[in-house]
This record gives structure tokens, sequence and C-alpha cells, in this order.
């Protein structure tokens, strides 16, 4: 069973008339044009969680080092050789 919460918001008179010109063209309701749109607004503002990771250069790290680690790679860059 769907459960709807019904609300009463206020537009402007010109927002209005271009959903239900929008809603009459696409053969829909006024109702699933304002979920679409409020659907879109709201999983644009979730947290993006990608990240971009250059490489750098250099000696590669040993085996048996975890790089999530931060206590090894700390006595990795602290130990013989480090500068």
């Amino acid at each position: 069973m769907l459960i709807c919460m019904r609300t009463t918001i206020n537009l402007p008179d010109e927002l209005y008339r271009h959903v239900r010109v929008k809603a009459a063209l696409e053969d829909r309701t006024v109702t699933s044009v304002l979920e679409e749109a409020l659907r879109k607004l709201l999983a644009d503002e979730r947290p993006r969680t990608s990240y971009r990771v250059r490489a750098l250069s250099g000696a590669p790290v040993p085996a048996g080092v975890r790089i999530d680690d931060n206590a090894a790679l700390r006595d990795l860059m602290d130990g013989p050789g480090a500068t």
C-alpha cells in the first residue's frame, strides 16, 4: 500500500503555469512533475564519495606495508634512508 503525505505549497503563478503545461504535454499529473523535480533536486545534493588519486613517481611501497595503516607508513618514511 502506497502512503502519501498530502500538503499545500505556494508557487508563483508563472511557475505553476509552466508545471501545468509540462504535465499536459507529457500526459502526466502536476503531482508527478513536481515529485520528479524534487527527487532530482534532492539527489543532486547527496554527498559525492569519489576521489581522484594522482600517482607519484618514486619507490613503490614495500610488500607487507598497508597504505591504510598510518603507523606503518610513518615507520616507512622515518626508516633507514629516509630524508
